[in-house]
């Protein structure tokens, strides 16, 4: 299980990401923060171990997961998904990946071919703004870490545009 703070883009500091017993494993550096929401991920040394970057140009939002320099998956908003959003977690070959569930409150799952592949939920954790993700054994850690910050990436870009859409209405 990994611990993950919540609305952390907004603050724009760094983090750590925490292991279930609260021994931090990962630093997410949040400081750049660019045009392209990029994110860096650090093992304790400090080193990149994995980033997440915005694709520019998309006709959805795209998030490029890259592990060790090289390309691991992109995550995208399925289009035409009535009533919820859904992502997918598009790796290479055919073992995609789909999250599903009440994305924006951080109470969903992601599944390969309808097997569960994580969880990501607030309601283990009573430490105020944070959410946990529970990795089944086997699958890459770094990756579904990558896939929820891009979420999150991808979420707060949404609420920016709603207030934005918002203030420009009031005026």
């Amino acid at each position: 299980m990994y611990v993950i703070r919540e609305k952390f883009f907004s603050i724009g500091d760094d983090f750590d990401v925490l292991d279930g017993e609260g021994n931090k494993v990962l630093r997410v550096d949040g400081k750049v923060l660019s045009l392209r929401d990029k994110v860096v991920i650090e093992d304790l040394s400090g080193e990149e171990v994995a980033s997440v970057h915005r694709h520019l140009v998309a006709l959805r939002p795209t998030y490029e997961i890259r592990i060790g320099g090289e390309k691991a998956a992109e995550v995208k908003k399925k289009l035409f998904t009535p009533f919820r959003d859904k992502f997918t977690i598009d790796v290479p070959g055919p073992d995609d990946l789909e999250m599903k569930g009440n994305l924006l409150d951080h109470e969903y799952v992601i599944e390969r071919g309808g097997s569960r592949v994580a969880e990501v939920s607030k309601r283990w954790l009573t430490i105020r703004d944070t959410y946990a993700v529970e990795i089944v054994a086997g699958e890459e850690p770094l990756l579904v870490i990558g896939a929820v910050l891009a979420l999150d990436l991808a979420l707060e870009r949404e609420e920016k545009k709603k207030e934005k859409k918002k203030e420009k209405d009031e005026d």
